[in-house]
């Protein structure tokens, strides 16, 4: 029996697991990938973590692994099938076994959508991004596309368009579904240039990184290539939330409702970092979520209260 189970060894799982170690709980992060990390492992550098400048996502998430290692955490590579609630007791099974815990948090993280066109993949990490905010800074001066017309896709734009030479935003309509502040905002940039009833075809790529994005203009049914050292894809983000929605409430976008003490709808499950709802997905944020996660797993095993 667990007091602790975490699902999930991202930065917000890596982080419960270091803080559940130095509480003296019996606690177990389980993996299904290979090495621990999440979304930060493909990223090239990482250069807003504190403390931590320029360091790139592979090293970042190594360091989160050693120290959790160096602790005694106990992690366990495994794919989880299913959750159970049990009242006091949770249920976790993986293909090899049942385990039981007294807590579980969900630390599952989230996936950005991607768009499925050639060199997409490979480029991702090399010209490819999918936050602007995290990899923006290093297209200062340059040119750079963005794609969506969303929300989070004028935002990115608008925050590129302060440092980039130019921004393209190309969207598959004549219209944007941002609000509409949000559009006056970009509208206001000259360096911005909308590319109207476009949609991407394939992420070209020269020496190892991108250099021009192909796309298809749906009115004319021509292509052309837009020289570009950088593709922002903003077309949505994917919560790893499949099968929670038994266990407690998701809001309408997939996201497990949860505050900042991580606590879910359903007693003795706790969500932190990507996979909960939250304004910022970040690697700060998750790791606060981490911290904040354990201090909430600890006050319920004291008190059993909700």
């Amino acid at each position: 029996m667990y007091d602790l189970i975490i699902i999930g060894s991202g930065p917000a799982g890596l982080t419960a697991g270091i803080y559940a170690e130095r509480a003296g709980l019996k606690a177990l992060v389980i993996e299904r990938n290979f090495m621990s990390g999440g979304q930060i492992i493909d990223t090239y550098e990482v250069d807003n973590y504190p403390g931590l400048m320029g360091i790139n996502g592979f090293d970042l998430a190594q360091k989160m692994r050693e120290h959790a290692d160096q602790l005694g955490v106990e992690f366990k590579t495994a794919e989880v099938q299913s959750v159970e609630d049990l009242g006091e007791t949770k249920k976790v099974k993986t293909p090899e076994e049942t385990l039981l815990s007294k807590a579980v948090l969900f630390a599952t993280g989230a996936h950005h959508r991607s768009l499925g066109i050639p060199g997409e993949a490979e480029y991702a990490g090399k010209g490819v991004s999918y936050c602007a905010t995290c990899d923006g800074a290093f297209y200062k001066n340059k040119d750079v596309a963005v794609i969506g017309g969303g929300n989070v896709a004028i935002e990115d734009a608008i925050f590129l368009a302060r440092t980039c030479q130019k921004v393209y935003v190309v969207h598959r309509r004549d219209q944007l579904r941002a609000q509409k502040a949000l559009q006056d905002k970009l509208f206001e940039f000259d360096n911005v240039e909308m590319v109207w009833h476009h949609t991407p075809v394939e992420v070209v790529g020269k020496d190892g990184k991108t250099s021009g994005l192909l796309v298809h203009d749906k009115l004319t049914d021509a292509e052309k290539t837009i020289d570009v050292s950088g593709v922002f894809v903003a077309v949505g983000i994917v919560p790893n939330t499949k099968g929670y929605e038994q266990i407690c409430a998701l809001d309408n976008n997939g996201y497990i409702v949860a505050g900042e003490d991580c606590r879910t709808s359903a007693p003795g499950f706790f969500a932190a970092g990507d996979v909960r709802t939250k304004e910022v997905r970040q690697v700060a944020t998750a790791v606060g979520d981490g911290a904040n996660a354990v201090a909430s797993v600890e006050r319920y095993l004291n008190t059993q209260e909700w």
